[in-house]
């Protein structure tokens, strides 16, 4: 079975991280969210995914090549050179898909069980098929309608929680029969949610929703980012985390330096060639990058640091994300917000 990982928007939301780094390559416990996604795929038996890239693309065409083999699975990088919108990214690829396929974000934290979204999709014999899932704030997200059969009846964005018709959310990960692809147009700007999903509703189509019992979040903001990680952490979602388990709520990434004074408390993952200092205390939900370097004294509480990050000696951090090579001057104090590279100079 094949699927397409959607990895060309720009991820604004998400800015100034995505200013960096393009958002499928944020990492979530020091592993990019896309690859998070190829390993929900690949799990699930998908023999093939393509992958449309557009903004800061040479980031993800440098890691993964135009055609590679990742978890016994062959990934393949399409350069988008405009942006067509989630339909019409897929649209162009379309000769690809000859029979049911998955359409899912390669910027969205999720471990659906696709095999069993498949699965619903074939015994509705639905031509597509949305993964919904409940939410509490309806004014971030679409919001699907549907009747006691699955059988989807109307489409809502982002309402008020109280003008929604439903709190049942798109995540954006779909299961298609080729021929839903009829109904976007080519080399043209088309979204399945505002445009193909509508016309499939007045056409009469069998179009379905999918609830199941699964974690999903579209990392839509820094603090939705910052819980992603607690998620993972706590094992509310289930992903891999990188690195040893040392001990309950510890996990020790390859070759990383850790003085013997040093404090955990809560949920702590340190990357790979990561030094973390004598007296230096990390509590809450904290991730340390690869090749970070944590100074003596210093503490950091529920917290993420990108790879390459440093925090100075004594300084203190708290609800924090230090970008890629940012350096934490000796007894900085910050609390909240996200650290990205200082100008040289100052």
């Amino acid at each position: 079975m094949k699927a397409m990982a959607l990895a060309a928007g720009k991820g604004t939301r998400l800015f100034p991280l995505t200013g960096e780094v393009p958002k499928p390559m944020a990492p979530v416990v020091n592993t990019p969210i896309i690859e998070h996604i190829f390993a929900l795929l690949a799990s699930h038996g998908m023999q093939k995914v393509y992958v449309n890239v557009h903004y800061l693309a040479d980031a993800l065409l440098d890691a993964y090549g135009q055609t590679s083999r990742i978890n016994g699975m062959e990934v393949s990088l399409s350069r988008e050179e405009r942006l067509l919108g989630t339909a019409g990214g897929v649209k162009r690829l379309a000769d690809r898909f000859d029979e049911t396929f998955v359409v899912v974000s390669g910027d969205a934290l999720t471990d659906i069980d696709l095999g069993e979204l498949v699965a619903f999709h074939r015994e509705k014999e639905a031509l597509a098929t949305i993964a919904l899932k409940r939410v509490y704030d309806t004014s971030e997200f679409g919001v699907v309608d549907i009747d006691a059969e699955g059988n989807i009846r109307g489409f809502q964005e982002k309402p008020p929680p109280e003008e929604a018709i439903s709190t049942l959310a798109n995540t954006g990960i779909y299961v298609l029969e080729p021929r839903a692809l009829e109904y976007v147009p080519e080399d043209t700007f088309f979204d399945f949610a505002k445009d193909v999903f509508p016309q499939l509703l007045e056409a009469g189509e069998r179009f379905v929703g999918y609830q199941g019992d699964f974690y999903w979040s579209d990392i839509g903001t820094l603090s939705a980012y910052r819980q992603a990680h607690y998620d993972v952490l706590s094992g509310k979602v289930r992903v891999r985390i990188p690195g040893e388990k040392r001990s309950e709520g510890l996990w020790i990434g390859e070759d990383a330096k850790i003085h013997p004074s040093a404090s955990f408390e809560g949920y702590v993952v340190v990357g790979g060639d990561a030094v973390i200092g004598r007296d230096v205390v990390l509590s809450g939900s904290v991730t340390v990058g690869r090749d970070c370097w944590i100074r003596r004294g210093a503490t950091i509480k529920s917290s993420i640091l990108l790879p390459g990050s440093t925090v100075g000696d004594g300084a203190y951090l708290e609800d924090c994300i230090v970008g890629h090579g940012y350096d934490v001057r000796p007894g900085e104090i910050i609390r909240g917000g996200a650290l990205i590279r200082r100008p040289p100079g100052r």
